[in-house]
């Protein structure tokens, strides 16, 4: 079992945001189990609080922004990465501004502020989503495609292809997380010349400077832009290197925008809010693609999560076999509709009935294409729920069970003969003189059959 992590105490950062030019101070901050992560505008009044979540991103423009109920996070990525790639799950991050410092574009001094304090273990199981099939995501509009597909360690792949001979076809692989320190941390973003002039142009990259972003020259600098440029970046020279790119900065690798876009990734999906166990492969990957396909994987995820499907050794022996259950129902054949108990504690209990041919009510329903009606499994998940209320009385055997009310009653799919019905019941609410209310799900054949929300009320035989 791999537990959560956090880190074990707080640290702050301080530098400026890059597209805001501000300078801000940035708090690391030990946050609770199941926390995950947030942020916390703490210059705003009330200190609102916005999580780490796919759906709160509202555009993607010079990075991934997100907002809720107005108030705004812009380039949340390298951040989000540095705490995926050191394995922690769970963190509070103070900003006095909109916007995380640029420091030398990766993040490369996130994980170096995360190591100088240290993670430590939480008493809670880690989640993760296993990745069973393929899923994918592509943008039509630019032909950028991700997909995941099974595999037992979190894994991702970029494929950088932007069709300028400057940067050319770069790709880079991350096999293992653990790696991220080393391999990804310190790639640094980067811009093409033409983007960088519209960017300031436009007033948009306030805080940049030829430290914090590699530029791939891919056009001719006129004399006007490159007194733009010296003024934007308070620079006496600039000159282009034999590699493409302006002065100042050395590449760290020769895939460092490939990594860089990998560490992007990384950033982004952590906007799922659960570690993924599968391998990503992004073909020109970007801020929007990245976010869409974290939205449609947490949908997914939300919906098998919603409809999980519990799984039973049915070979082990029963809780309770036939006798019992009938030692503690007053039900009886015809009307005795679960055959064994499988578990069962103060709050649930999980039930079974094999359906076979012999069962008096396929005579007429229908004689041509037997089905189980549905208000029998109904029935039969409100006799599993009575073993678990009648458990807790010293005598069983002297009351009754009674339905007070049904509930959002939804029927899935046909029960047939040779199918194995399993009923899991979840108490709502804790048992009240004798009033029980429950959440009731019925499967069979690893899919959810039928579901319904039960009251009953236990009451002495007279």
């Amino acid at each position: 079992m791999v537990k959560q992590k956090t880190i074990k105490s707080e640290i702050s950062l301080t530098g400026v945001g890059l597209h805001t030019g501000k300078e801000v101070k940035m708090t690391f901050k030990p946050a609770p189990i199941n926390n995950g992560f947030t942020f916390i505008r703490v210059d705003l009044e009330g200190s609102p609080m916005i999580e780490a979540d796919a759906n709160y991103v509202v555009n993607t423009q010079r990075g991934t922004n997100l907002e809720k109920l107005g108030v705004k996070i812009q380039t949340s990525e390298h951040v989000l990465a540095a705490f995926v790639g050191c394995d922690v799950d769970n963190v509070i991050i103070e900003l006095n501004e909109s916007e995380p410092p640029i420091m030398d574009g990766s993040s490369k001094f996130f994980v170096e502020a995360i190591e100088q304090v240290g993670v430590e273990e939480q008493d809670a199981e880690r989640k993760y989503y296993v990745v069973k099939e393929v899923i994918s995501f592509t943008d039509e509009a630019t032909g950028s495609e991700i997909i995941v597909m099974p595999s037992d360690d979190y894994q991702v792949t970029a494929m950088v292809d932007f069709g300028t001979k400057v940067l050319g076809t770069q790709n880079a692989t991350l096999k293992n997380i653990t790696d991220f320190k080393t391999e990804i941390a310190n790639a640094r973003t980067f811009s093409f010349l033409h983007e960088l002039e519209t960017l300031l142009d436009n007033g948009l990259i306030k805080g940049g400077d030829l430290n914090n972003a590699i530029v791939y020259v891919d056009k001719e600098i006129s004399p006007a832009t490159m007194e733009n440029l010296k003024k934007a970046f308070g620079k006496e020279h600039i000159s282009v290197k034999e590699n493409g790119i302006l002065d100042n900065l050395t590449l760290h690798y020769p895939n460092e925008a490939a990594r860089h876009k990998l560490l992007d990734v990384i950033g982004d999906l952590a906007l799922i809010g659960i570690r993924i166990k599968g391998k990503v492969i992004a073909n020109k990957p970007g801020h929007f693609v990245n976010t869409q396909f974290a939205k449609k994987m947490a949908k997914i995820i939300k919906i098998e999560q919603k409809n999980q499907i519990p799984v039973f050794d049915l070979n082990l022996p029963p809780l309770m076999d036939i006798h019992k259950i009938m030692s503690i129902l007053p039900h009886r054949p015809p009307f005795l509709l679960i055959d064994r108990i499988i578990e069962m504690s103060d709050k649930h209990v999980v039930g079974m009935k094999n359906v076979t041919m012999n069962e008096n009510f396929f005579v007429g329903h229908f004689p041509d294409a037997p089905v189980m009606p549905g208000v029998l499994i109904v029935e039969a998940m409100a006799q599993s729920g009575g073993i678990l209320v009648l458990s807790t009385v010293p005598d069983p055997e002297n009351y009754l069970t009674y339905f007070m009310k049904i509930d959002n009653v939804k029927f899935k799919h046909k029960v047939l003969p040779g199918d194995t019905l399993i009923f899991k019941c979840e108490l709502i609410t804790p048992i009240r003189r004798g009033i029980c209310h429950m959440q009731a799900n019925a499967y069979a054949n690893g899919k959810l059959v039928a579901e319904a929300e039960l009251m009953a009320q236990i009451a002495k035989k007279q």
